[in-house]
């Protein structure tokens, strides 16, 4: 795979992704609680989610049908055998003293994912994935850390929510291409219906693995200890976590020589206000979980049928769009993936737009210099947007007839959004008409004939001069269409010479 590292970096960078991705059903992974963000603390809990003596887990169907769905997705091998185990480690927030996972026989493996910058900064490169398997997630601890109390809580409400983990090979090979992975992988597992993805409640989670290689002399290569950031709430702090953590890396092992097996692997927590990792403990090894089977849940079987049904159930990935968005609609890739980054109910309504007015690039500007700020400064989603696709596809069609320009065009959309009303209705009341051809030749030769500087000025070679007949043109009818104006214009004068 191509190296994108900064070629002027006497290293290389490493980078491994672990994303934790909380899934879209209705209830926990083994029990009946509900699976819900933003409930009063500890409400949504049970005996089971809590570990009491004497509880029993019960596997939730749905958790996993929608983790095959994934992983399916991320064109991985689905195992037809799967079982459960115990990882075992002590924080406040996991009540059991251990959590629900899967360690030898995960329910699949072996997938990829492509990072794409839309920008071209990079060229593509695809991310192996390890392993993809479900668990149960812990609770949340709250420190109290302003108020100088040195207080914490603990909500468990989030204990037993079915999560989904995603671990990477270590094939990404700079923070922008992190950033760009992740963004992808979001957008799939989003139109899958698969998770929300919502960072800011929990619902997906990353970690960082990083080290550097650094060439050395005789062809050594030398390789940093590695180190797991955490604690990074959006796709921003992921990529200045692993900026910082590249440059803090090559700097200690300039100073101490430190390499990989010489020094444990680290945990540090990314401190985003003060643009920092700090060291938090030593690396637990997975013999430090003390897995082992877990005796309370029988494993799971698949049948090579039922793992063909879900691959037929698939729908189109958000890189398969977006290809077919450049090529029915001729539109750049740049323009393709901003739609297809919003969803697919904003790319439907995009669709249905480019049908009717039969211009995949004019419905691209529209959407994104009008549709896309509209939704933005209301907060709203395209579900809620006051105009339908057809109703900009009327004003879009008479900006094309020629019945006024895309400036007028614009101030209908807004009326239009601002009062519901029909792009008809609102034409109307802005006394807004059509200029016929002869009341246009009429207008402009009155125009032509009253500016002789102008036209002597088209005449010398300077055909921008004519901007100055269409101001007068527009305050002297308002309806007048600058284009044809000019054109017409132009052509009067050329036919004077």
């Amino acid at each position: 795979m191509p190296d994108t590292t900064d070629t002027a970096a006497p290293y290389q960078t490493i980078i491994g992704l672990e994303v934790h991705v909380q899934l879209l059903t209705k209830t926990k992974l083994f029990c009946s609680c509900e699976n819900r963000f933003g409930a009063a603390p500890n409400t949504l809990t049970c005996p089971v989610c809590l570990g009491l003596p004497g509880s029993l887990p019960v596997m939730n169907r749905e958790a996993f049908r929608l983790a095959v769905r994934a992983a399916t997705a991320l064109n991985c091998t689905i195992a037809e055998f799967t079982k459960w185990d115990r990882k075992n480690y002590f924080y406040p927030d996991l009540p059991k003293g251990y959590q629900i996972s899967q360690f030898d026989l995960p329910f699949s493996e072996h997938g990829q994912l492509e990072a794409i910058d839309p920008k071209g900064a990079f060229p593509p490169r695809m991310v192996r994935i390890l392993r993809v398997h479900l668990e149960e997630d812990a609770g949340k601890s709250m420190h109290d850390e302003a108020a100088g109390t040195g207080d914490s809580r603990i909500d468990l409400n989030r204990t037993g929510t079915p999560l989904l983990e995603i671990v990477s090979q270590p094939d990404l090979r700079s923070a922008a291409e992190a950033r760009c992975w992740l963004n992808e992988l979001r957008l799939l597992l989003v139109y899958l219906g698969v998770s929300d993805c919502n960072m800011q409640e929990g619902s997906l989670r990353v970690d960082a693995n990083v080290n550097l290689h650094i060439p050395c002399d005789g062809g050594r290569v030398a390789k940093t200890p590695i180190v797991e950031i955490k604690n990074m709430n959006s796709f921003r702090s992921v990529e200045r976590a692993l900026t910082y953590e590249v440059a803090r890396q090559y700097e200690e092992w300039q100073a101490t020589g430190k390499e990989l097996g010489s020094a444990p692997k680290q945990t540090r927590g990314w401190d985003d206000a003060a643009g920092i990792t700090r060291g938090q403990r030593h690396k637990e090894e997975s013999s430090d979980y003390r897995y082992f089977p877990e005796p309370d849940l029988v494993p799971v079987t698949l049948t090579a049928d039922q793992i063909d049904e879900v691959r037929r159930g698939m729908p189109e990935s958000p890189r398969a769009l977006r290809q077919r968005l450049e090529e029915t609609w001729q539109i750049s890739a740049y323009d393709a993936d901003v739609l297809v980054g919003q969803g697919r109910a904003l790319v439907n309504y995009f669709e249905t737009l480019a049908r009717l007015v039969e211009d995949g690039k004019v419905a691209s500007n529209w959407m994104q210099q009008d549709v896309l700020r509209t939704l933005n400064e209301r907060g709203i989603a395209i579900a809620d947007f006051p105009v339908a696709a057809e109703g900009l596809a009327t004003v879009i069609g008479r900006v094309k007839k020629g019945d006024f320009d895309t400036s007028r065009g614009r101030e209908i959309f807004a009326e239009m959004i601002n009062s519901g009303r029909s792009a008809d209705d609102v034409i109307s009341e802005m006394g807004i008409a059509a200029v016929g051809d002869d009341e246009l030749m009429t207008l402009c030769r009155e125009l032509v004939e009253g500016n002789p500087k102008i036209v002597a000025d088209v005449q010398g070679g300077k055909e921008q001069a004519a901007a100055g007949l269409i101001g007068q043109a527009k305050k002297k009818n308002p309806n007048v269409n600058p284009g044809k104006v000019r054109a017409l214009c132009l052509e009067i004068i050329r036919g004077m010479s």
